[in-house]
């Protein structure tokens, strides 16, 4: 199964914040929004980074409350693992465990976002396919009787 089985049940829609915005603004969003990351990019189509809560909170215990009003781009993770929509949900799952990361943008060959997977993603669709591949396995033990 690729990453786009996992867009087609969530959704495309990504959380994005310029890199301008405050931490303190970040942070609000991450909150209100119930999400873990917000994609960084000054036009919501292209990855400039990404801001995690878990940023947040090394910013915040680093230099205080004053990270509060710094910028987004002095916090965010330049380097942005990435996926595309082809990617087997496996690879991606390995990436995640590998990095020790959350949150992997989805791109398309341009690299414009079209989708972003979290680890709770990858899980419940891993959960989801154990079911099914269960079912399949109790379907045939009990007509083979």
């Amino acid at each position: 199964m690729s990453v786009e089985t996992i867009l087609a049940a969530k959704g495309r829609e990504v959380r994005t914040i310029a890199p301008d915005a405050t931490v303190g603004e970040a942070l609000r969003r991450l909150r209100d929004e119930r999400v873990g990351a917000l994609v960084v990019s000054a036009d919501g189509a292209t990855v400039a980074g990404i801001v995690s809560d878990r940023d947040v909170l090394h910013a915040v215990a680093d230099r205080g409350a004053a990270a509060l009003g710094e910028a987004v781009r002095g916090i965010m993770t330049e380097r942005v693992v990435t996926c595309s929509a082809r990617d087997p949900v496996g690879a991606v799952m390995a990436t995640m465990t590998h990095r020790r990361i959350r949150h992997v943008p989805v791109v398309d060959g341009d690299g414009r976002l079209g989708g972003i997977v979290s680890i709770g993603d990858v899980v419940k669709h891993r959960l989801d396919e154990i079911g099914r591949e269960a079912e399949a396995m109790r379907e045939y033990i009990s007509g083979s009787r």
